[in-house]
């Protein structure tokens, strides 16, 4: 570190460029990234890519173009969509380095001159003035009344005030009061000062984040996860069978040709591939839903995180609060007000209130400040007003010593001076003529006020009748006026969603870099549970992982704590088996919301950084907008079960219609091509369509979130699906035996089984709309998507059996109205059997309700 005997001088040029050419420039360093030709590789090796490819090349076979270019395209959005994800720690990092490198105010070579951020090597002497973005971490080497804003660092909207480096002290990370050192992007909100670059660009605590950011990886969502292993064994099962069915088919009919296509039919009708269509339509259109929700969905799959998060922690300023100073109580004598309550202020309160004014910048850049002048502006424009035609004489300002500052004003009209104070209530009362009883009275005021989070200031006034004013503060006696009480206030909405958060089995743990008392203080305000149960950042400091992963299981406030906190409490949680929920705003939230299972970050007051790091953005910045979110994301993850059972439910009668005539050689083959088309891709995505309408069921904000462990199409779900469709199987070989038996046509036979199966198609989806409602129940639920399906498919199905046209296209035969009413109360008992055992549940529930 290079010593200054003249602060006038600076670096050199020389010195300069020495240094820039071997520690670089002020800026991070881009992200590494993978290259084209690997990010490629790991698209095209996933199954569910694999099998939107493998679809499209049998219906290009097959001489379906229409189909195949469809699956083709979904190939493109699959890779550009994985193409965009890929940006995502690139903008993050561009981000942090836009916005480490403002431009600096430097002495070098003896002079003042203003160069680009990014040029700011360590050792150079840069000036600080109010207004001014910190370009570098410095020690401070002259300090007039210095004061930053380190909310982008600490999450703390209040200012904290610094002193002069000792020359020994070492760099610490930012936070609290009278600390030598500045950090980069950090905001002076009033003073001056000069410092010493001792840390640029990476070597920064801004820099450090940008490295944290760069080194942690996305996790796969367990829903892609199991999706991709879902399509993986239905693909391969469909290979077995088709391979089988190829072979029994031409043993017993001696026809290679048409063994490959009975096989590739059967392989269609088994490859799930409205899965991935479902999971993109689904989480597509629940990002829509959730748009005009004021929740933007910037990772798709993170909705189903959301909708089984366990755990939300959240951060205190700007997502809690508002992110703004505001005064909201003022205490003189035994009368204490709250400022937002009182339509009119008595004598001595309003003058509390004035004096605290004139004890403040006339035009302030504290927040404290900007409220002080904001409360009296608010209540009374005109004696605000009046207070600007007062002439200011002198500034007694804030010492180490005393921790008070005093403004002298020359009143027009008035021979005596006007002197305000405003500072700590302790350094006040020094300076007031007050007995020990009345000392007694203000410092349990003082307490009070502590108590409910509010950062207390105490004011005074005095009175100077000759023109010479004292050089010291001390020299003068102050008569005492009242306390003035600030705070960052909670949003109005925040209790009610913490409540209804706990209603729905998660846990809320605010994170916040304040004080203890005051984060205890806001918890009790927003409904906190265990409120008593704090710890503190140098408590966490202290412990291991393990200890601290054990801590998390009980504790609901971390206070005191630095960005790197807050990632070690998420891993903790994460370590627990918590599906963890991070909400922020600044750049010290983003490694902790990139870190956890869903992100969640405020769109309004979010930093670039927190919002590119983040899977969610709150465009409004309510903490309410978190529960609609959650509400919804339980509601799609609900819709896309139903889903997936009703598609796998249906899959068990088109397939085993496919195989079972094809491996007789006697009996007439039911489905072609066409068929299979035409049920699974025309109904099965419009029904897809309908599962998402599908409003959420009652009780949804009321379950505990899903386990860690259960699993999107669980062993019950595979069961239950697999049952519905074996119910319509059964009752279609019935059909087709009593059909054969009876001597009926060929297509006069497949008009009967497809015309029921597909009216056991609609029955499967209006079943499946809800597991807990019946089926009149079901159908006084409305949901546009139903009845316009419903009507779809039976003007579809009026055309295939009537129109001749259509009819051959489909290989079918005309049918009469009462074959038609025949088919659709056939297709309706199918699965009747699942409304009973609905019926049979919902009592079994009840019952045990009515036990407890």
């Amino acid at each position: 570190m290079k010593e200054y005997s003249n602060l006038k001088q600076g670096l050199t040029t020389k010195e300069v460029e020495e240094k820039l050419r071997r520690e670089g420039y002020n800026e991070l360093p881009g992200s590494k990234g993978r290259n084209l030709g690997k990010l490629i590789w790991d698209i095209i090796s996933e199954p569910m890519f694999i099998l939107l490819v493998a679809c499209a090349v049998i219906y290009f076979f097959l001489g379906d173009l229409q189909e195949a270019l469809v699956l083709t395209a979904s190939v493109v959005i699959v890779m550009s969509i994985e193409l965009i994800q890929e940006r995502k720690t690139e903008k993050a990092l561009e981000a942090l380095k836009n916005l480490s490198s403002p431009r600096a105010l430097v002495i070098r070579n003896g002079e003042q001159i203003r160069i680009p951020g990014r040029e700011v090597v360590t050792d150079d002497l840069i000036i600080l003035a109010e207004g001014d973005r910190i370009p570098a971490d410095a020690y401070i080497l002259e300090n007039d009344l210095l004061s930053v804003d380190e909310s982008l660092l600490t999450g703390e909207s209040v200012p904290v005030r610094k002193r002069i480096w000792d020359k020994k002290e070492r760099p610490s990370t930012p936070g609290g009061d009278d600390l030598p050192f500045v950090y980069s992007g950090t905001l002076v909100v009033s003073g001056r000062g000069i410092a010493q670059v001792f840390a640029t660009g990476e070597r920064t605590e801004l820099g450090k984040i940008g490295k944290s950011l760069e080194t942690i990886t996305e996790e796969e969502t367990r829903l892609s996860k199991e999706t991709g292993r879902l399509v993986k064994y239905f693909a391969i099962f469909a290979l077995l069978i088709c391979a089988f069915v190829v072979i029994v088919f031409y043993v017993t009919r001696k026809h290679l040709i048409n063994a490959l296509l009975t096989g590739i039919t059967l392989a269609m009708s088994v490859l799930p591939e409205e899965f991935p269509v479902v999971l993109t339509v689904f989480m597509a259109l629940g990002a829509w839903r959730m748009s005009k929700k004021n929740v933007l969905v910037r990772r798709l799959q993170a909705i189903e995180s959301l909708g089984s998060a366990t755990v939300l922690c959240t951060d205190k300023t700007g997502t809690i609060t508002y992110n703004k100073m505001t005064l909201q109580k003022i205490v003189s004598n035994s009368e204490n007000i709250e400022l937002k309550n009182s339509a009119k202020l008595s004598e001595p309160i309003l003058n509390t209130l004035i004096h605290s004014v004139l004890g403040s910048m006339r035009e302030p850049f504290d927040p404290m400040e900007k409220a002080i002048h904001n409360a009296l502006n608010d209540l009374d424009p005109s004696i605000y007003a009046e207070l600007q035609t007062y002439q200011e004489i002198r500034e007694y300002p804030l010492t180490d010593e005393l921790r008070a500052m005093a403004k002298v004003w020359k009143i027009s009209g008035k021979t005596n001076y006007t002197v305000a104070l405003k500072g700590s209530p302790e350094a006040v009362i020094k300076l007031c003529s007050v007995n020990t009883e009345e000392i007694n009275a203000i410092m349990k005021q003082v307490s009070d006020l502590a108590e409910e989070g509010l950062r207390v200031l105490g004011i005074a006034s005095c009175e100077i009748k000759t023109d010479v004013l004292p050089e010291k503060l001390t020299d003068l006696s102050f008569c005492y006026l009242g306390l003035i009480g600030l705070a960052d206030p909670i949003r109005e909405t925040v209790p009610e969603a913490v409540k209804i958060c706990y209603k729905a089995g998660i846990r809320v743990i605010m994170i916040t870099g304040d004080y203890i008392g005051t984060a205890k203080a806001i918890g009790k305000q927003i409904g906190l549970k265990n409120v008593d149960n704090i710890i503190s950042g140098s408590e966490l400091d202290q412990m291991s992982d393990e200890e601290l992963a054990e801590k998390c299981k009980q504790v609901s406030i971390f206070a005191r704590v630095v960005p790197q906190q807050k990632l070690r409490i998420v891993q903790a949680l994460k370590a627990n088996g918590e599906i963890v929920a991070m909400t922020g705003d600044g750049v010290n939230d983003a490694p902790a919301l990139k870190a956890a299972n869903i992100g969640i970050s405020m769109g309004l007051r979010g930093t670039d950084v927190a919002r590119e790091a983040s899977a969610i953005v709150l465009t409004d910045d309510d903490f309410s907008s978190i529960v609609s979110a959650v509400k919804m994301g339980r509601r799609i993850y609900d819709n896309l079960r139903k889903s997936f059972t009703y598609v796998f439910s249906l899959h068990v009668p088109i397939a085993g219609m496919a195989m079972i005539p094809a491996s007789f050689a006697d009996y007439p083959i039911i489905y072609f091509p066409v068929h299979i088309a035409f049920l699974e891709l025309i109904i099965d995505p419009a029904c897809s369509i309908v599962f998402e309408m599908e409003k959420e069921e009652d009780d949804i904000m009321e379950r505990p979130p899903r386990s860690v462990d259960e699993k999107l199409f669980g062993t019950k779900r595979l069961i239950i699906g697999f049952l519905q469709g074996l119910g319509v199987l059964i009752l279609l070989l019935l059909m087709y035996f009593w059909g054969i038996n009876r001597g009926m046509g060929e297509n006069h036979l497949r008009a009967h089984i497809f015309t029921t199966l597909v009216f056991s198609n609609l029955m499967l989806i209006t079943t499946n709309r809800s597991w807990h409602k019946n089926l009149f129940q079901i159908i006084r639920t409305p949901n546009k998507g139903m009845t316009y399906l419903f009507l779809g498919v039976f003007a579809i199905v009026l055309l295939m059996i009537k129109v001749p046209s259509v009819t051959n296209i489909f290989h079918l035969e005309t049918m009469s109205i009462m074959e038609l009413l025949t088919c659709l109360i056939l297709g309706n008992m199918s699965v009747a059997w699942f409304e009973i055992y609905k019926l049979i549940v919902n009592r079994k529930s009840a019952n045990k309700h009515l036990t407890e």
